[in-house]
């Protein structure tokens, strides 16, 4: 009957058995592998958690549908199965779930499970080789109007050159309106204070004491 359990394992992700705990199924997520250039697919493993331990209604009906008997004839065997799997494990005897894993007690007192291993599983590593478009086209909304551009990897970083060109050709502009700002200021000071050398300097005297 070890092989129906099992089946519902595999199905539902989880079975729990009374005064033990559950044993779920965890799938860890795809993983890239970089060194071999490929994709590892989602594996799936074993896990005990001791802190909860009530089968579902569904269980049982499953149950009773495998060994063909009444709801609650599943579960007076089922429960009569888990006791007597505890009292195997209390005098340290080691239970092995074929294809699942071991529950045993430790030095504690606690029981433990350590599981059997990875779950088979008919996927495969997908090779993910890295590719590079030197040359490819993209859209973008200049105004109210869509445009297509070619662009290559070395824009990734600067997806505008022409204006960081331009930006650079026109700073002389920049430094001409200054220059232009700095002299109609000079010109104003030598228009109001006379075209002098003293014109550009304060013309307050101070006087020094004998």
């Amino acid at each position: 009957m070890i092989e129906a359990l099992t089946s519902y394992l595999l199905q539902h992700k989880s079975i729990s058995i009374p005064g033990l705990g559950t044993v779920y199924i965890e799938r860890i997520p795809a993983q890239t592998d970089f060194v071999n250039k490929q994709i590892l697919p989602p594996s799936y493993h074993f896990r005990f958690d001791k802190y909860f331990d009530a089968p579902d209604k569904e269980f049982f009906t499953y149950l009773a549908q495998q060994k063909d008997i009444a709801d609650y004839e599943a579960i007076k065997w089922y429960n009569e199965w888990a006791y007597e799997l505890r009292n195997r494990l209390r005098t340290d005897e080691v239970v092995e779930w074929k294809g699942v894993g071991l529950l045993k007690k430790d030095i504690s007192g606690d029981i433990v499970f350590e599981a059997s291993g990875a779950i088979p599983s008919a996927q495969q590593p997908a090779p993910a080789t890295r590719v590079i478009h030197s040359h490819t086209q993209h859209t973008m909304l200049v105004g109210d109007h869509e445009v297509t551009r070619e662009i290559n990897t070395a824009e990734v970083d600067n997806p505008f050159p022409e204006e960081e060109e331009a930006v650079r050709n026109t700073w002389w502009i920049y430094a001409l309106i200054i220059a232009a700002i700095a002299l109609s200021i000079i010109f104003f000071n030598f228009y109001k204070n006379g075209f002098s050398t003293s014109g550009t300097g304060n013309q307050q005297r101070i006087g020094v004491g004998r």
